[in-house]
């Protein structure tokens, strides 16, 4: 007898009919189950929402006053006729794979993740399943990531020739996660760091919630870029080209995110510098998260989806597209 899947794929998202439970649904659900703070994963309007207890200052702060219940890493929460916890997936702070487990059946989101570590996200974890349902934003053999050191000396060389050429560096990164692990990756005695008030809002949560985080200096209506010799500018990529920048002088723009590999797009975005840094795994990444797992069967979705599934058949797993609506990279739309 053919058994009933663990999650199917309803109109408002992943949905556990065992447990009566949504995975980061992209419509209003009674029940949510939250991977992570980006705007693509954590929507809006449900009624009850779950995640784990280091997401969950993000998730108030942009969701609103909403019903919210968290549990630590690996805690395993009865609901219904499933059995569910939340394991490291080192996307961002307090991002998390949601395992869940029917009648011995065990399936594992992946929501967002990388393998690497960078020193802000609880690591990445690999969870044993027979069926992932796994990220592919950066599924092709092009995407593969340089050391966080190597990727910190080209971005630290940069801010040292524009403030040479008398430019403030304006670098451009998504609020949750990306400015926090560049922000670590600065170095100190160049200058002090200037935030754009999405980028300062944020990193204050985590702060607040012991996350070492060097300091950063808020950026006001009254800041004048004179008054902080040799600084560098974090904002999100929404700032760029705003009335905001006009303020700040001569400078220099440059964007941190994954897609920077590929030339075409460092030359739509428009910036004078792109770096190659990215908050999901790339493609060794991938496919050694996908092997750590043992699942038989992969279920792939935002990213390269149908290459990256004929690829994992031809390795010999059931591999097939997911559909979702789910956005990539980074895809929180510059949320505060």
């Amino acid at each position: 007898m053919t058994r009933a899947p663990v999650l199917t794929v309803t109109d408002r998202g992943l949905f556990c009919p065992a447990g009566d439970f949504h995975i980061d649904p992209w419509h209003p659900v009674d029940r949510a189950l939250i991977t992570h703070g980006h705007a693509d994963h954590a929507r809006p309007g449900s009624a009850r929402y779950l995640s784990t207890d280091l997401c969950a200052p993000v998730l108030f702060h942009r969701l609103g006053n909403i019903t919210l219940e968290t549990a630590p890493y690996d805690r395993q929460i009865a609901i219904g006729g499933a059995t569910v916890s939340f394991h490291p997936a080192g996307h961002v702070p307090g991002s998390a794979q949601i395992r869940v487990e029917v009648g011995g059946e065990v399936w594992c989101v992946s929501g967002d993740y990388k393998t690497e570590a960078d020193g802000l996200s609880t690591p990445f974890e690999p969870v044993g399943c027979h069926t992932f349902i796994t990220e592919c934003t950066f599924g092709l053999p092009v995407f593969r990531w340089r050391p966080q050191a190597e990727l910190a000396a080209e971005i630290n060389g940069w801010w040292r020739q524009a403030r040479a050429d008398g430019q403030t560096p304006v670098l451009g990164a998504y609020a949750l996660g990306k400015a926090q692990r560049l922000l670590c990756l600065l170095d100190r005695q160049r200058g002090p760091v200037l935030t754009h008030g999405a980028i300062e809002t944020t990193t204050e949560i985590l702060r607040q919630q012991g996350i070492p985080l060097p300091p950063t200096i808020l950026i006001t209506p009254d800041t004048k870029i004179a008054d902080h010799p040799g600084a560098i500018v974090l904002a999100p990529p929404s700032a760029f080209g705003s009335a905001w920048m006009g303020r700040l002088g001569p400078i220099t723009t440059g964007f941190a995110s994954g897609w920077m590999q590929l030339r075409g797009i460092r030359r739509r975005r428009g910036g004078d510098r792109g770096f190659a840094i990215s908050d999901h795994a790339d493609w060794p990444g991938l496919n050694a998260a996908i092997a750590a797992t043992g699942a038989e069967r992969v279920l792939v979705t935002h990213g390269y989806t149908d290459s990256f599934a004929r690829w994992l058949t031809e390795q010999g797993y059931d591999a097939a597209p997911l559909e979702t609506r789910y956005g990539g990279d980074e895809a929180e739309a510059d949320a505060s």
